[in-house]
């Protein structure tokens, strides 16, 4: 490949672009030659082989050399004269190079321009005249300043082109860049600890009342409210010194609150509810964590497949999913996916159940066993009645029973597509259920609740529920867990166990209703067997529970990544009823709640409860007010009278009659 160079020849040039980048033979040996000598040391710059082609023909010719050496001892050391190559003959006046400073270490320059000359003079000895030449040269060269970096060949063959100003102009250029940079992003790091030193010494300022009222009647600015907000809380985490003078926590309390609901379109009953509930440090994470979508999971029906051959089949479709987590060896999260996860033929064959991550907590903690006798009392739409089967290999018998019987149709259609044989589904009244049917060794409770820890999936909750609603909730929670109790079995040898669990993050709907079922049954709390989530409340504001609350378990969107829930585990030691425990205690604010309405023709007294009078009853025997001999007491007598009202008024509704009855009077004995 490539041409023979023949020292003897000489290569015809012709007109043309490719013929005049050839050179003759003459000009290519000695780069040839001296190649393999300079190979182990570096490459020499541009101006080095300038000076050594230089000096290469300025040895044939000795007429230039006696003219150059007339030139150069005529003028004075002080004016060096540029040489002409480059220049007119008008501007060779006037245009001289200035003797600007090196802008190198002119030690570092003096080394590599002296190894260079020493290269030049051990390839080819020089006589006089040339190291005068040479020293001309490098008087010459060293007023002109230098890169720091190897430049490529491209640039190499434009500074060639240029004159020898220009290349220094082009120079200074650079490093009057390189020079600039830092002094810039000096000034920018001066003004950035500038603005933060004055945002440290600002404080944050209470508006008042008429910025306030004129806010509210004009359209919301969401990032000023959120500004608000940060500042507002930042000053409550540190009030001594960040407050201002004169104001209240109590005021910067409102203020965040109206916020709040204004931000998060919440009533202001729910954020006065969930700034109780919450630290200030937490509240912020938890209304985000609601704005946004819960990760969607699934449980494998081991009934029919396994969930390493399920993750298989559904990644072959193109579904991105993992493990749910440690905790669980059913549940797999499903990042994004091709396909519809509740339309693929694996959910179509009963493989898995789309539900929940938290509806698998208390099937988990109620752990049944094969061939045992379970009760599932509120049990649509049936996600954790066929958990329960499937731990429990489709033995034993479930009994599913649901207030709504348009819901029970979901159920039947997920126990059939799953695969379900040993379940029983009932339509009663849960509060009712005990009279149809008892005897469980086990009981799960999926309380309705007011749903505040489902805003993500209903954000109608924000703004639909108040204090009623909770009341209401939480009335017919207590009324359910008592009926649940009463459908234990504590002589079972396996069971005897319930566990209650609600979507609510209130007190009112969860500790508040465990506390009551532990005084009216004899019951007591047992661990859920959940390693994770937080302890339930023993102390709330004004209300004290009793201390083995901390066995419960509670879950929250922005610490575990799931809805927010409650579980409680009880174990039932004993079937006899407490004394007094028909007549349900409830506290003064639950007189709100709102009684079942009247059907239709009865008027206004029906709404009204039955009352024995005075006559009917019976005066109580010695034995059932105390000993022989004994003082009778008067708390006693009122339990006594009380119990009394409850039955008649159960023997009323038995009958069908409401309003006042007449009672025949009984002679007292």
């Amino acid at each position: 490949m490539g041409r023979k160079l023949d020292p003897t020849k000489k290569v015809p040039r012709g007109p043309g672009r490719k013929s005049r980048k050839q050179k003759g033979a003459e000009t290519e040996i000695p780069g040839h030659l001296l190649q393999p000598q300079l190979s182990d040391r570096r490459r020499l710059s541009s101006r080095v082989r300038k000076r050594a082609l230089k000096r290469k023909s300025l040895s044939t010719g000795n007429e230039k050399q006696t003219g150059k050496k007339q030139r150069l001892t005529d003028k004075p050391d002080s004016q060096a004269v540029v040489p002409a190559k480059g220049y007119s003959d008008e501007n060779a006046d006037w245009l001289l190079p200035a003797r600007n400073q090196r802008l190198l270490d002119k030690k570092s320059d003096g080394e590599s321009v002296a190894d260079d000359d020493k290269n030049v003079v051990n390839m080819e000895p020089a006589s006089s005249s040339e190291a005068e030449e040479g020293a001309a040269d490098e008087d010459l060269t060293d007023e002109l300043p230098r890169d720091d970096y190897e430049m490529s060949d491209e640039e190499e063959s434009e500074d060639d082109e240029l004159l020898p100003i220009e290349r220094a102009a082009k120079q200074m250029k650079k490093t009057k860049k390189k020079k600039e940079l830092p002094t810039q992003t000096d000034e920018q790091d001066e003004e950035c600890d500038l603005q933060m030193n004055i945002e440290e010494l600002e404080r944050f300022v209470l508006p008042s009342g008429q910025e306030i009222e004129k806010q509210s009647q004009q359209t919301p600015d969401l990032k000023m409210i959120y500004k608000r907000m940060t500042d507002t809380v930042e000053v409550l985490c540190d009030f001594k010194q960040k407050r201002e003078q004169g104001r209240e926590r109590q005021e910067y309390l409102q203020l965040l609150k109206r916020d709040l609901a204004a931000y998060y379109s919440y009533n202001e009953y729910l954020i006065q509810k969930l700034c109780d509930l919450f630290p200030l440090s937490e509240l912020l994470d938890f209304l985000e964590a609601n704005e946004v979508q819960r990760p969607v999971t699934i449980r494998t029906n081991s009934l029919k497949t396994r969930r390493r051959d399920l993750a298989q089949a559904l990644i072959n479709r193109g579904v991105n999913l993992d493990p749910l987590g440690k905790w669980s060896k059913t549940g797999l999260i499903i990042y994004d996916s091709s396909v519809p996860i509740g339309a693929t033929p694996e959910y179509l064959a009963g493989h898995y159940m789309l539900q929940g991550a938290c509806s698998l907590l208390p099937v988990m903690a109620l752990a049944p066993q094969e061939n045992e006798k379970l009760l599932d009392l509120s049990c649509a739409p049936g996600g954790k009645t066929s958990y329960c089967a499937q731990l429990m290999k489709n033995t034993g018998l479930i009994v599913a029973n649901d207030l709504s019987s348009e819901r029970l149709k979901s159920v039947v259609g997920n126990l059939h597509r799953l695969g379900v044989t040993n379940t029983i589904i009932c339509n009663y009244d849960g509060r009712e259920f005990p009279k149809v049917m008892g005897g469980f060794d086990r009981v799960l409770l999926d309380a309705p609740c007011s749903g505040t820890g489902v805003i993500s999936k209903d954000p109608a909750v924000k703004t639909s529920k108040d204090e009623r609603d909770i009341l209401r909730c939480a009335h017919l929670q207590k009324e359910l867990m008592l009926s649940a109790i009463d459908s234990l079995d504590a002589k079972s040898k396996t069971g005897g166990y319930l566990v209650y669990c609600t979507c609510s993050v209130t007190v009112e709907e969860n500790e508040w209703v465990v506390d009551y079922a532990l005084k009216k049954r004899n019951i007591k709390l047992v661990p859920t067997g959940i390693d994770f989530g937080k302890e339930g409340f023993t102390r709330f504001q004004e209300r004290r529970f009793h201390p083995s609350l901390r066995l419960t378990r509670r879950f929250y969107p922005h610490t575990h990544n799931m809805d927010g829930f409650f579980v409680a585990k009880f174990k039932k030691f004993s079937n006899l009823v407490l004394p007094c425990s028909q007549a349900v205690e409830t506290p003064a604010i639950e007189e709100q709640t709102v009684r079942e309405p009247a059907p239709e023709g009865e008027g206004v007294k029906a709404a009204k409860p039955p009352q024995a009078p005075a006559s009917s009853v019976k005066k109580p025997k010695k034995s059932q007010v105390g000993g022989k001999g004994k003082a009778r007491s008067v708390a006693g007598l009122r339990a006594q009278k009380i119990n009394r009202k409850i039955k008649l008024q159960k023997r009323l509704k038995g009958s069908g009659i409401r309003g006042r009855r007449k009672v025949k009077e009984q002679k007292p004995r």
